[in-house]
């Protein structure tokens, strides 16, 4: 007969090769999975903020929209693009549902501010930067376009700083998912111990 209680034995057995917890198997892939798609995001739009739009700048007006137009063509025929862009948002709010019926509020409540940090750049991007970028590849040839330095000059005022707060915003959302990966172990690792 054991000196053991019974739960004695069955937390000793969970720590020792027991199957893991089954928040371990969902919620973990989850917010690896997000912080992933909305860091590929927060550095995408980084790159634009600190290389490629100083750069372009520094090009005449016809230069600047050939160059635009043409790295927009390749980002909007990119599906992984699109994958990631996507993903980063619908991760997020699955991680929060997960954590939400799970009762880990402390981890569903930075995926809340993570998932609606994203949305707000998401939303940015389809109201301004989208439409923006569609109108420069409506000038066509840039070359040949009509009334190219205001087109130029309109699009540098807005888009610019429209991409700096979406850039700000995907940080926010990846700092926020990162708290919620911490809390998450920090509440695993306390169960281990008990």
């Amino acid at each position: 007969m054991s000196h053991y209680p019974p739960h004695a034995a069955s937390c000793s057995a969970g720590r020792h090769g027991g199957a893991p917890p089954a928040r371990d198997r969902v919620t973990v892939p989850l917010l690896v999975a997000s912080v992933l798609c909305t860091g590929l995001m927060a550095g995408l739009f980084f790159a634009y903020d600190i290389s490629v739009m100083p750069g372009l700048a520094e090009l005449d007006d016809a230069a600047y929209a050939a160059a635009m137009q043409r790295f927009n063509a390749a980002i909007d025929g990119s599906p992984l693009f699109g994958l990631v862009f996507l993903a980063a948002l619908g991760l997020t709010v699955a991680a929060a549902i997960v954590a939400f019926r799970r009762k880990r509020r402390a981890v569903a409540l930075p995926l809340n501010v993570a998932a609606v940090c994203y949305l707000l750049a998401l939303v940015l991007t389809v109201a301004v930067n989208l439409p923006l970028n569609a109108d420069l590849s409506a000038l066509g040839d840039p070359a040949s376009a009509q009334n190219l330095h205001a087109v130029i000059d309109d699009f540098k005022s807005v888009w610019v700083p429209a991409n700096v707060f979406r850039t700000l915003l995907c940080v926010l959302s990846l700092g926020a998912l990162c708290a919620a990966l911490l809390r998450h172990g920090k509440a695993d690792s306390s169960v281990e111990l008990r």
